[in-house]
């Protein structure tokens, strides 16, 4: 499956990846944030395509006309998410290559997978959280519309052998279709 905004494409995983995840995964800046260890070798990146990108509804984030990931954005669906349990609902996950950040990207990539998640999918919510200090993800959040729901302390976060403290947002289907109306009387 594929998807186009102006400035990226957004599509399936595909076997020959793991380099390009890997030049973005190993940076301590990327993984840590969310939650996920830095990548040490190309071998950890072949496991994680294998295992966890591999999955409906999880795509690699290539810039125009390139067909290099440079990212990833994923709709994680009843069954792979702790903050979902009715199938009319899913989470969103992202990050991004550190090279990436601060260009309006995973803002444009996230807006093409809420509509993909509400028009295509038919979903009614979409969940999305974030760790303490991660205030780009959450500035992506609130650039599209997610509101603040709930806080949790002592968070686990078992790749990291750690516990955090985890902001939740949502946005609902209702929600999305007046701020899309909005973008639409603005242009």
């Amino acid at each position: 499956m594929k998807f186009e905004t102006r400035r990226l494409q957004l599509r399936s995983w595909k076997e020959g990846d793991a380099p390009s995840i890997f030049q973005y995964a190993s940076d301590p800046a990327v993984g840590p944030i969310a939650g996920w260890p830095p990548h040490r070798t190309l071998g950890d990146s072949q496991d994680v395509l294998n295992l966890f990108l591999s999955k409906p509804e999880c795509y690699a984030i290539c810039l125009k006309p390139s067909d290099e990931p440079i990212g990833c954005v994923e709709l994680k669906l009843q069954g792979s998410s702790d903050l979902v349990n009715n199938p009319k609902e899913c989470e969103l996950g992202y990050w991004l290559g550190k090279p990436f950040w601060g260009q309006g990207i995973m803002p444009e990539a996230v807006k093409e997978m809420l509509r993909h998640a509400f028009e295509d999918c038919g979903m009614e919510r979409v969940w999305c959280g974030h760790y303490e200090g991660n205030l780009k993800s959450r500035r992506v959040m609130e650039k599209n519309g997610f509101t603040y729901r709930w806080t949790t302390e002592n968070l686990e976060v078992p790749l990291m052998n750690e516990t955090r403290t985890g902001h939740v947002f949502c946005i609902e289907r209702d929600e999305w279709e007046r701020q899309k109306e909005k973008e639409a009387e603005a242009s």
